[in-house]
């Protein structure tokens, strides 16, 4: 990448043209944004060119509207949503719980797909919770005890923690109380295709007003690039 740079300013000089041979419109999508999205990850998995499909941004909100975004793992996907795992006292879980609304974006450059999904935010139950957490690494289980996430923590405090808590646990885990998953339940959802002259392709989903969570109905709109 060519860049233009002196002290107190950087610019980005290229202009990358997309090359896609495929498209979507809303006659082509699936019924449902769930659908689509699971034939669309499993073609970014299986392809073998995406690098960790399942990265993810998260973006939260305090209630007076201050935004936060971070990198996250998009972990499951059921009927009624996108589920991903985390503290419940970090910040992102803290804005959740104050303002219970979510927006997730999915890049896979490599193939020139991204999907964005916008929707209210759940608990999962610490039944769902735990059956996942019982499936990390010991490691990762000890991680998430040593942790207290996103606070202000001493150098070498957490891995202190984790010795202690190695002896203490050892091989058997319990799942913490202030771990566990979020879901969130997409009101919108666009799919994206990059093509050349940045006229992208986008179609849009959005959750018709009254339609329940478990058997949501669903407008389909193309979008201007």
């Amino acid at each position: 990448m060519d860049l233009e740079i002196d002290p107190d300013h950087l610019k980005v000089l290229p202009h990358h043209q997309y090359i896609t041979a495929d498209g979507i419109s809303p006659s082509t999508v699936a019924p449902s944004p769930i659908d689509q999205f699971r034939t669309w990850f499993k073609d970014a998995v299986e392809g073998g060119k995406v690098q960790e499909p399942e990265a993810m941004s998260l973006s939260t909100s305090t209630p007076e509207g201050i935004p936060s975004a971070r990198m996250v793992l998009f972990k499951e996907l059921d009927h009624r949503g996108f589920v991903f795992f985390t503290n419940y006292t970090s910040r992102k879980s803290q804005e959740i719980l104050a303002n219970p609304h979510a927006a997730l974006v999915f890049y896979w450059r490599e193939v020139h797909r991204s999907v964005r999904v916008v929707g209210r935010v759940e608990k999962f139950s610490q039944e769902e919770s735990a059956e996942y957490f019982h499936s990390r690494p010991v490691g990762s289980q000890l991680g998430a005890w040593a942790s207290k996430q996103s606070s202000v923590v001493a150098e070498g405090e957490v891995h202190q923690r984790l010795q202690k808590l190695e002896q203490k646990f050892g091989q058997d885990v319990p799942l913490p109380e202030f771990w566990g998953g979020w879901r969130v339940i997409p009101n919108e959802v666009e799919f994206w295709i990059g093509k050349p002259s940045r006229l992208h392709d986008r179609v849009r989903y959005l959750r018709v007003p009254g339609t329940t969570d478990d058997n949501p109905e669903w407008k389909i709109e193309r979008l201007s690039p």
